[in-house]
């Protein structure tokens, strides 16, 4: 089975200058920002601020989850449906970011959508090594499906790291017996820890603030110094059949986007239905940035339709109907 790829093409002034900004802000702090357990602390506060730059829209709500040792909460648009559910990882590297800086885009992924979203924070670097993140994300789907919620309504989504986690959680919980969730939302990300078709790839070059020379030593951070890594530690490289169908978004510039196109490819030689678009001139989870750049508001629409399609039972027969009748 070959994966559908669409590609989206242009690139609104708007993206154009939220690209060059972050070459000129986000680039140079993250090429050289010590990346060992210590100089990892302060970025928790990138968390903390990002209600000044991120604020939450006043129509969403917001409810708080605590779990034993890692916080969550709903975040629901009005009149969200509240017989399924999408469970989010945030992005940030698995050392930054959190439930504020992406509250902004989930109550727009919920708005979009119909379905209420529970966004896990879950433990990460310097304080949790990636099996421990990994865990925990398990944790919160198993919560899900203990509250509830039938596995065939719940999409399990996350960008960058979290859409590592997003794929990772869903075959480490399939491994340990539980059901496969509806589908899997992925936005821009990280599937394989393995450098290289990275650095050798024109998007090392053309990303507007990823830098790829770093993801070998994050990786060696995430996996307790472990050299050479464990190829299996990417979810490019495990078993990815019975996996459910998959949407992934990513940017035609980013240097993540070798590793979307790998997982798309590995998932169509699994035979599970994979769409990846391709959104030209994008950078890094531009979704996030829907208030400036009208393609990440356009890419949260889609999402929230594969969403629909995928969660709402006569979803897909009436999406046949109207196209048919059009």
């Amino acid at each position: 089975m070959d994966p559908v790829i669409e590609r989206r093409p242009g690139t609104t002034v708007r993206a154009r200058l939220a690209d060059r900004g972050l070459r000129l802000t986000a680039n140079p702090v993250l090429s050289y920002w010590p990346l060992n357990l210590w100089g990892l602390r302060p970025a928790f506060a990138l968390d903390l601020a990002a209600p000044v730059a991120l604020p939450t829209p006043r129509w969403a709500e917001v409810e708080r989850v605590r779990f034993d040792d890692f916080p969550a909460e709903w975040v629901r648009a009005p009149h969200s449906a509240d017989d399924r559910a999408i469970l989010y990882f945030h992005g940030g590297g698995f050392f930054s970011c959190g439930l504020r800086t992406h509250r902004r885009m989930v109550a727009r992924l919920s708005a979009a959508s119909g379905a209420p979203v529970l966004s896990v924070a879950y433990r990460q670097l310097p304080s949790a090594p990636l099996e421990t993140s990994l865990a925990d994300c398990v944790e919160a789907y198993r919560w899900l499906l203990d509250e509830g919620y039938d596995a065939s309504r719940i999409v399990v989504a996350g960008d960058s790291a979290g859409g590592f986690l997003a794929f990772a959680a869903t075959m480490r919980a399939r491994d340990e017996g539980l059901p496969s969730p509806a589908a899997i939302l992925a936005l821009a990300p990280l599937t394989d820890l393995d450098h290289d078709t990275k650095l050798a790839h024109e998007n090392a070059r053309l990303d507007a603030y990823l830098p790829a020379r770093r993801v070998e030593r994050l990786a060696r951070l995430l996996t307790g110094g472990t050299v050479p890594i464990d190829p299996l530690t990417s979810p490019v490289n495990g078993d990815l059949s019975a996996l459910p169908p998959v949407l992934i978004q990513v940017g035609s510039t980013e240097m993540l986007l070798p590793d979307s196109e790998l997982m798309a490819r590995r998932l169509g030689e699994a035979g599970v239905p994979c769409r990846l678009q391709i959104w030209e001139g994008q950078v890094h989870v531009f979704q996030i940035f829907a208030d400036l750049v009208p393609e990440g508001l356009a890419a949260l629409h889609e999402a929230g339709a594969f969403v629909r399609e995928h969660t709402v039972p006569d979803a897909a027969e009436k999406r046949r109907d109207r196209n048919l009748a059009a």
